[in-house]
């Protein structure tokens, strides 16, 4: 009569003493989550998921800062010539520039999708051919957007904007033709370097053309007084500069070597099921980011357009600033959203999410106090109008409000784009934003004395909506069921 097997401990007792925090895995998480955990592993656990959202996010911070500097420098550069000068290129920027990267950066959200649910599931091949599908319709939405730019102007002009407004807009928005082709190939391979965790590089080169474009900007609009063709032209060329070294990561690194095996024909077949994703996707992000523009748009037609254009435009610049760190973040969260449940572990993906979301309203009661403490500084920087720097002080603390809530939305973007939700997450958008905060906003801003801070209030409002309902949506999320569909997802997209 043989002796029986002992019975093994349980996971946790196996575990205790507990180890270094890096020699855990998300398959021995996975396990942990399936049983009762004990209070004395809770901390461990947050640490753990905090240590890897960080690895991601911080990074991604940094290079979606700095990504948005570019354009931010050269505005605050614009700015000193003059209001009417800063009041084009803001009107330029919002309403068309904005356009094209409401578009772009929603398409490459798809990549984000697909490539994080591959890199998870180690369908590492099939991650290049998805950047290289991602770049060619990238591209052809350039080449019709090109048009747009052009003839900014005109356009300008049919929606009721003045001349004094529209003519500098067309000069600067004509010089960023060229970055509209450098920014279509730089989504894809950054959102593609982010999905495998390759994000230091990414950083470094930001930082590096940040630098570069600040310097370069000083020389073009102050030393040589090419005034806002130069900065447009300045801001062209930075970012040709950071695709190139892109680029050149992408081929020469070992990193890259699984995931980039060249170019290759399959890029264009199976485009169908990647382009139905894609057009979700930048469905989803350019009704939340024209909705935010819209704002500055529709101060253009209030009593003052010139001071309320400028006091919008400073605002939603520091926003802008607020929403970069939170995007970085969020797209840490979708990338170790989409990581996880690619490899098959719903209870990880969820706590990922919970993590993520309790570290942005922490950050965010930070930023929101910086705002208020700081809110006269905030707008010498790019003006010295005595009449601007009062009226930004004025609706400073709805700018609090606004950076408080970016907080969580998001952030539960981002969980949203690394489950594939895009197309849902559209229909949020286009009712809260556009059916219900925009028209209060018009009523506040047109209709009473409120003005500039009807419209803001109007947009408030549209995103207390969106964000009560994307955590109800995330709230009664089945995880299994999505890790179900994130296989589904890369087996269609990578036929």
């Amino acid at each position: 009569m043989g002796s029986a097997e002992p019975e093994q401990q349980p996971l946790l007792l196996r575990l205790d003493p507990p180890g270094p925090i890096s020699d855990l895995s998300s398959g021995t998480i996975e396990e942990v989550l399936e049983h009762p955990v004990p209070l004395r592993w809770w901390a461990r656990l947050v640490a753990w998921e905090s240590r890897l959202l960080w690895l991601v996010s911080g990074s991604s911070i940094i290079v979606s800062i700095f990504n948005y500097m570019l354009s931010f420098v050269s505005l605050m550069f614009v700015g000193h010539l003059g209001a009417e000068e800063l009041a084009g290129a803001s009107m330029a920027s919002v309403c068309i520039q904005g356009l094209a990267y409401g578009i772009m950066l929603g398409m490459a959200s798809a990549v984000q999708t697909v490539c994080g649910q591959a890199y998870g599931a180690k369908r590492y091949s099939e991650m290049g051919i998805i950047c290289q599908r991602a770049i060619v319709l990238h591209l052809g939405a350039a080449v019709l957007l090109s048009f747009v730019y052009w003839f900014s102007g005109d356009i300008l002009l049919a929606i009721g904007e003045s001349e004094s407004i529209t003519e500098p807009g067309q000069l600067f928005t004509r010089g960023l033709i060229p970055q509209l082709y450098a920014f279509a190939l730089a989504c894809p391979m950054q959102r593609f370097l982010q999905a495998q965790n390759i994000v230091n590089p990414l950083a470094y080169m930001s930082v590096g053309v940040f630098l570069w474009h600040t310097l370069l900007t000083w020389i073009v609009v102050y030393v040589l007084d090419y005034g806002l063709l130069g900065a447009a032209l300045t801001l062209s060329l930075s970012w040709w500069i950071l695709v190139l070294i892109n680029a050149l990561y992408i081929v020469l690194s070992p990193s890259c070597r699984e995931t980039w095996t060249g170019l290759s024909i399959r890029a264009l077949t199976g485009v169908w099921p990647y382009f139905k994703l894609t057009v979700a996707s930048a469905v989803m992000l350019c009704l939340e980011i024209w909705y935010f523009n819209g704002l500055v748009f529709l101060a253009g037609f209030l009593s003052n357009p010139t001071i309320e254009l400028d006091t919008m435009s400073i605002c939603i610049n520091y926003w802008n600033w607020d929403m970069q760190f939170m995007l970085g973040l969020s797209a840490g969260a979708s990338i170790r959203v989409g990581n996880e449940l690619g490899a098959g572990h719903p209870r990880v993906a969820k706590f990922a999410v919970v993590v993520v979301n309790a570290t942005s309203i922490l950050l965010s009661i930070v930023f929101t106090a910086i705002v208020l403490i700081f809110r006269v500084g905030l707008s010498k920087l790019f003006t010295s109008d005595e009449e601007v720097i009062n009226a930004v002080s004025e609706i400073t603390p709805l700018l609090a409000i606004s950076v408080f809530l970016n907080g969580i939305q998001p952030i539960l973007s981002g969980v949203a784009i690394g489950s594939g939700w895009q197309a849902v997450v559209a229909y949020v958008n286009l009712t809260a934003y556009y059916i219900i905060g925009l028209p209060i906003g018009c009523v506040l801003g047109f209709k009473t004395s409120l003005e500039v801070a009807g419209i803001w209030w109007g947009m408030i409002i549209g995103v207390i909506l969106q964000t009560a309902t994307l955590i109800i949506l995330t709230a009664r999320t089945n995880w299994t069921k999505e890790v179900e569909n994130a296989a589904d997802r890369v087996n269609t997209t990578a036929e």
